[in-house]
C-alpha cells in the first residue's frame, strides 16, 4: 500500500513540477495531444458512413450520387487528418522543450539543494550513488516525460473516444471487447506490479555499482600498490551480479507482458468477428445509443475499432517499463532534493567596520577591519565586536552517532595570535575539534565562543569566512592555477593571488610550469606532485587572509626540504593570527604557544613544548620515540 501511495505521490509531483516550470506550455501541449488523439479515432465513423452509403446504393448502381457523398466524406476526413498532423507536430516540438527544460531545472535544483546539505550527508552517502542520480535517474525520467507520458495520454484519450463510438454503435459488441480488456488489465496489473518492484530495486543496484566504480577509480593507485585488482574485480562482480539479477527479474516480467496482451488482442478480434457474424445471421435486435440496426456498415468498422482499442491498451502496457523506471529515478531525485538542508539559525554577521576613538562602526566599503554585527533580541540594540580570533571551548561533548562519544569534556582557549597544536593518535578527536569550529557538526553539550560570541548565534557563512583551513587531503578543481588559488577569495586580484603563492612558497614551482599561473589543472591536479598540490591549497587559504587558520596535517604530504620552505611561509602566514595545528610530525608543533595531547576524546596533557617534555608524560614519550602515535 505504501509503495502504491509513494508511486502516486511521485507521479503527482512530477506533473506538478512540470506544470510549475511551464504553466502555459503544459496545458497547450496537453490540448494538442487531445486533438491529435481524438482525431485519430474518427476514421471509424467515416468508414461506417462510407459503407452505409455503399450498402444503400449498391443495388441501384447510381454511382455518381454515391461518389459525390463519398468524396465529401473523404475531404472532411482529410481536413481532420491535417489538423491531427499540425497538432502532432506542435505537441512533439513543445514536448521537447518541456522535457529538456524540466530536466535542466531539476538538475539545477538538485545541485543547488546539494550545496545546502550538511557535511554529514556526504560523509554517510556513497558519492557514486549521488552521481547516479544526476545521470541514470535523470535519463530514466527523461524517457518517461518525453515518451511515456505523451503516449499514455494519447492512448487513454483514444481508448475513451473509441469506447464512446463503440457504445454509440453497438452495446453487445462493446461488452465482448470490455471482457477482453478486463482480462488484459488483470494481466497488466499482475505482471506490471512484479516488474515495478524489481525496476525500483534495479535503480538502487545501479547506484551501488556506479558508487563502487567511482570509489575504485579514485583509489586506483592504492589498488595497484596492494595488487588488489582481482579482489576488486570479485567485489565488482558481486554487485554487478545483483544488478543483473534485479534487471533480469524486472525485464522478465516486462518482456512477457507484450506477447500475452497481443495474443489476448488477437483472440478478442476473432471473438468480436464471430459475435458480429452471429448477430447478423440471427438478425438479433441491436442495442445502441444510435438506435441503428446492426449491419455490415457497423460490424466491419467495429473490427477496426477493436484493433484500435486493443492496440492502445497494448501501448499503455508497453509503457509500464519506462514509467516504472522513470518513477524509480524520479523518486531518487526527489529523495536528494528532500534531504534536510544544513540548519542555520545564526543572526550575528560579519561586516566591514572602522574604529574611531574606541568606537566600532559599520561601513559599506572595505577597510581591512572586520567586526561582528550582533543584534540583541531582548532590547533590540545592535553592538559591534571586533573580529580578533579569540576562540574558547567550554566543557564540549560530541558524538557522531548516539551513545558513541568522540569528545568528552573538552575545554581550551586560543587567544588572538596564539598557536595551538593538537597531538594524539588517529581517532583521538583532533580533526573533530576543527569540524566543530567550522560548524560542520554541532556540539552535543557545552559551549564554543568566538570573540565572546556563542558560535551558534553566528551565521555559518560568516563564521566560515573568518576561518581559513588547509586540509590533509587537497582538492583542486578543473581550471588554471590562478583560478584555484582565487577559490579562497573570488574577488582577489592576480597580484593578491601571486603574493599568497609566494607566501606559501608555491611561486617557485608555479613559474616553472608550462604556462605559469595560467596552466590548466584537471583530475584534481593529477599533473602536479602531492607536495605541489598541498602548496596550492596553502596559497588558497592564504589569499583569503582570515584571522583564524586551521592547519590539518598541512605539511604531511611534503618532503623535508619542501617543508622547510613551506614552514617559512606558514610562519609568515600565522603571524598575528590564531592558529590551530594538527600534526603527527612533532617538529611542526614545537614552536606552538600550547600543545594539547588528546587520547580517546579527552585532553590528557597541555602545555608548551618545554613544559610537556619536563612532565615526561605521553608527549615526552612521543617526542623521544618511546611511543608511536599510531
Amino acid at each position: 500500500m505504501k509503495t502504491k501511495q509513494a508511486k502516486k505521490g511521485t507521479v503527482r509531483r512530477v506533473l506538478t513540477t512540470m506544470l510549475g516550470f511551464y504553466p502555459v506550455m503544459m496545458p497547450l501541449t496537453i490540448a494538442c495531444i487531445v486533438i491529435s488523439a481524438v482525431v485519430s479515432s474518427i476514421p471509424s465513423i467515416f468508414m461506417q458512413n462510407v459503407i452505409a452509403v455503399m450498402e444503400e446504393n449498391w443495388r441501384d448502381g447510381n454511382w455518381s450520387a454515391v461518389s459525390g457523398r463519398i468524396l465529401r466524406l473523404v475531404a472532411i476526413l482529410a481536413v481532420f487528418y491535417i489538423l491531427s498532423l499540425i497538432a502532432g507536430l506542435a505537441f512533439n516540438q513543445l514536448m521537447a522543450i518541456i522535457t529538456q527544460g524540466t530536466l535542466k531545472k531539476l538538475r539545477e535544483r538538485m545541485f543547488g539543494d546539494m550545496q545546502r546539505l550538511p557535511i554529514k550527508y556526504f560523509d554517510t552517502n556513497n558519492h557514486g550513488d549521488i552521481m547516479s542520480r544526476y545521470t541514470n535517474d535523470i535519463d530514466t525520467l527523461r524517457q518517461m516525460i518525453s515518451q511515456s507520458f505523451p503516449q499514455l495520454l494519447i492512448s487513454t484519450i483514444t481508448v475513451l473516444t473509441v469506447f464512446c463510438i463503440m457504445i454509440y454503435y453497438s452495446v453487445w459488441l462493446t461488452l465482448v471487447v470490455l471482457a477482453g480488456v478486463i482480462a488484459m488489465l488483470a494481466v497488466t496489473k499482475k505482471v506490471g506490479g512484479g516488474s515495478a518492484r524489481f525496476f525500483f530495486r534495479q535503480q538502487k543496484a545501479l547506484g551501488r555499482v556506479e558508487g563502487f566504480v567511482e570509489e575504485i577509480m579514485n583509489g586506483q593507485k592504492v589498488v595497484k600498490v596492494f595488487c588488489h585488482e582481482e579482489a576488486s574485480k570479485a567485489d565488482f562482480d558481486k554487485l554487478n551480479d545483483i544488478l543483473f539479477e534485479e534487471s533480469r527479474r524486472a525485464n522478465r516480467y516486462a518482456n512477457i507482458l507484450g506477447p500475452i496482451l497481443n495474443n489476448i488482442g488477437n483472440i478478442l478480434y476473432v471473438l468480436v468477428a464471430l459475435t458480429g457474424g452471429l448477430l447478423l445471421l440471427t438478425e438479433a435486435p441491436n442495442l445502441s445509443l444510435s438506435g441503428m440496426a446492426l449491419s455490415i456498415s457497423i460490424a466491419v468498422p467495429f473490427l477496426n475499432m477493436t484493433k484500435q482499442f486493443v492496440g492502445n491498451i497494448n501501448q499503455v502496457s508497453n509503457q509500464v517499463n519506462s514509467v516504472v523506471m522513470g518513477l524509480a529515478g524520479a523518486n531518487r531525485i526527489f529523495e536528494l532534493m528532500d534531504e534536510q538542508p544544513e540548519q542555520d539559525n545564526g543572526y550575528v554577521t560579519l561586516v566591514n567596520a572602522r574604529e574611531e576613538n574606541g568606537v566600532i562602526t559599520e561601513c559599506p566599503e572595505r577597510t581591512g577591519m572586520w567586526a561582528w554585527r550582533h543584534p540583541h533580541q531582548v532590547d533590540k540594540t545592535v553592538t559591534y565586536t571586533k573580529l580578533a580570533g579569540d576562540v574558547r571551548l567550554f566543557d564540549v561533548d560530541f558524538e557522531y552517532e548516539p551513545d558513541k562519544p568522540v569528545l568528552r569534556d573538552i575545554s581550551l582557549y586560543a587567544k588572538p595570535g596564539q598557536k595551538v597544536a593538537f597531538v594524539g593518535a588517529t581517532g583521538a578527536g583532533k580533526t573533530t575539534i576543527t569540524n566543530l569550529l567550522n560548524r560542520f557538526y554541532d556540539i552535543a553539550d557545552g559551549k564554543i565562543r568566538y570573540d565572546g560570541i556563542n558560535i551558534n548565534k553566528i551565521k555559518k557563512d560568516d563564521l566560515r569566512h573568518s576561518l581559513g583551513i588547509v586540509l590533509q587531503d587537497t582538492n583542486l578543481f578543473t581550471g588554471t592555477v590562478m583560478e584555484n588559488i582565487r577559490y579562497g577569495k573570488l574577488d582577489a586580484t592576480d597580484e593578491e593571488c601571486i603574493a599568497a603563492a609566494k607566501l606559501a612558497g608555491a611561486d617557485d614551482f608555479i613559474t616553472r610550469l608550462p604556462e605559469g599561473y595560467q596552466t590548466m589543472l584537471s583530475g584534481n591536479g593529477a599533473n602536479l606532485s602531492q607536495g605541489q598540490r598541498q602548496l596550492l591549497s596553502i596559497a588558497r587559504a592564504a589569499v583569503a587572509d582570515p584571522p583564524v587558520m586551521i592547519l590539518d596535517e598541512a605539511t604531511s604530504s611534503i618532503d623535508t626540504r619542501t617543508e622547510a620552505i613551506v614552514q617559512r611561509g606558514m610562519d609568515a602566514l600565522m603571524t598575528g593570527r590564531t592558529v590551530f595545528v594538527i600534526a603527527h610530525r612533532l617538529s611542526t608543533v614545537k614552536n606552538s604557544n600550547v600543545i594539547i595531547v588528546l587520547d580517546h576524546g579527552r585532553i590528557i596533557e597541555r602545555g608548551s613544548h618545554e613544559e610537556l617534555l619536563a612532565q615526561k608524560g605521553q608527549y615526552y614519550q612521543l617526542y623521544t620515540g618511546a611511543f608511536e602515535l599510531e
